[in-house]
């Protein structure tokens, strides 16, 4: 190995979900606590790579990246670690071939630190071990945070799609205490975050020994004196509980958006997935949600090309686009993921045709996000701003639905303002300030 034996700089890069953001943050927290600096990666002496293992080719872009690192220009070969799902499912085998520093598994995270010094002294470092959250305990504590923060509550599924890797490498559902949870919350507020986003492989699924359930742990949020927003993500249709549809009526801080994970369109491919839900059942629960707040924007994950999916079952997806008209969504071409029920199916649609079906998916999505943006001109609503934009003055923040809005203010990161919607555009809105900061 040709990494620096006591690394004094680091650069954590983290690919795929909104978890993963999460976990990488905590990481570089971990590491700045033991005096580290952060820096980038072209010439910092140890770099983390916080991988996911979602999609096709993950570990091939894994090596990818090693193999950059390794001959980087600017500065000699850091110190490798490889974090997150990729090495909790092929992380010896990366390690035997790739030969890098540290294997670190997305439960084991929190030592991180340990396992550096590890390597430092010369040997491989590996710990996939996954224990019941038992890393959140050992990470520092959240001291500077953005306007909008990421919070994990749950992680780990027990549902198992046959197509989903996430159980074999999260492990199987677990919650967080709910009073650590609380303080984390309070934490992050003090720490700057005036906006908090829930995470969980089914943060719907968080619940507690007295039975607080995702919607009691949101109301007991909403008290926090200082959070202004509270949203979550990832949620399963499966475990949409009608106290959680009341919260959205009533809390309102609870901002009016949904991501809820359908897939399909069709029954007889969703029970090949293994999904716990129908189409009606489905659009059903999407009604009870819509009752109680009828502005609600809502966003999905789709599918296309799953094993044996015809062209007719393709079209009922098609259909229940049009009928739900979500304000965003992911869609993605069926990979086969080793180890996974699906990888073995049969019927393989042909690549040629999973592109067809995304694009035509995807230009459905569009027409309705477009449609969504369009019918927010006229209206006036919070924006939190998050950042500077490209233009002199230009501010960017997040309207209640998750949308992107650009807009000339004086207002400052962290600031509520009240905004009139101006222009809906494809993927984002144009604003006016119209009665300066909101109190």
């Amino acid at each position: 190995m040709n990494a620096p034996k006591t690394p004094k700089t680091f650069h954590v890069k983290s690919f795929g979900c909104q978890m993963n953001v999460y976990d990488g943050e905590r990481m570089a927290e971990l590491l700045g606590a033991q005096g580290m600096v952060a820096a980038g990666a072209e010439d910092a002496e140890l770099v983390v790579l916080n991988t996911c293992h979602i999609r096709e080719r993950a570990t091939e872009k894994v090596y990818s990246e090693i193999g950059r690192l390794k001959h980087r220009d600017a500065a000699p070969a850091p110190m490798i670690a490889v974090a997150g799902c990729v090495a909790q499912a092929e992380g010896a085998e990366i390690a035997r071939r790739a030969k890098i520093d540290v294997v670190v598994g997305p439960q084991a995270y929190h030592n991180l630190p340990e396992l550096v010094s590890q390597a430092a002294a010369g040997s491989l470092a590996l710990d996939t071990d996954m224990p019941a959250i038992a890393k959140f305990g050992s990470l520092p504590a959240r001291r500077k945070v953005g306007a909008s923060a990421f919070l994990t509550v749950q992680e780990g599924c027990d549902k198992f799609c046959t197509y989903c890797v996430v159980p074999y490498t999260r492990g199987a559902e677990v919650s967080r205490p709910f009073q650590a949870i609380v303080d984390e919350a309070k934490a992050l507020v003090d720490a700057g975050a005036c906006e908090i986003t829930l995470l969980g492989q089914n943060v719907n699924a968080w619940d507690d020994e007295a039975g607080h359930g995702l919607h009691g742990l949101i109301r007991t949020l909403d008290r926090i004196d200082g959070l202004k927003r509270i949203r979550y993500t990832t949620s399963h249709p499966n475990d949409m509980s009608q106290g959680l549809i009341d919260a959205h009526g009533d809390v309102e801080s609870l901002m009016p958006y949904l991501h809820l994970p359908v897939q399909a369109g069709n029954d007889r491919i969703l029970k090949a997935m293994n999904r716990s839900h129908s189409r009606d059942s489905y659009l059903r629960l999407l009604d009870r949600v819509r009752a109680v707040r009828p502005d609600i924007a809502l966003s999905g994950d789709f599918i296309v090309g799953f094993p044996g999916e015809t062209d007719a079952e393709f079209e009922d997806t098609l259909s229940l686009i049009d009928e739900v008209r979500y304000a965003a969504a992911f869609s993605f071409k069926y990979s086969p993921r080793p180890g996974t029920p699906a990888a073995d199916m049969d019927g393989a649609v042909p690549a040629a045709v999973m592109d067809e079906r995304l694009q035509r998916l995807q230009a459905a999505v569009l027409r309705h996000q477009a449609a969504f943006n369009q019918a927010t001109v006229g209206k006036t609503c919070q924006i939190l701003i998050e950042r500077s934009g490209r233009q002199p003055g230009q501010m960017l923040g997040k309207s209640p639905w998750l949308q992107s809005v650009h807009l000339v203010t004086d207002a400052r990161i962290g600031d509520l303002i009240e905004v009139r919607i101006e222009a809906g555009l494809p993927n984002s809105l144009a604003g006016i300030e119209t009665v300066g900061l909101a109190a």
